[in-house]
């Protein structure tokens, strides 16, 4: 998997959560702000270029594009 896979993986994983623990606890509310964070997260890096989860997947030695 290249980078760009694995943050759209990870941050899949992320809204899926959030939203479920959302959902379970309906009393408190606050794990949609999860949800937020992260689309919010997606939409700068779209922008600007800049994503933490991509520097740390990128220090870990993940390859950033597909290999022939």
């Amino acid at each position: 998997m290249t980078i760009n896979n694995t943050v759209s993986a990870i941050a899949g994983i992320f809204i899926m959560c959030s939203l479920l623990l959302s959902s379970i606890s309906f009393d408190e509310p606050n794990w949609l702000w999860l949800t937020f964070f992260v689309g919010f997260n997606l939409f700068q890096s779209a922008f600007t270029g800049f994503c933490p989860a991509a520097k740390i997947f990128k220090a870990m030695g993940m390859k950033d594009v597909n290999c022939c």
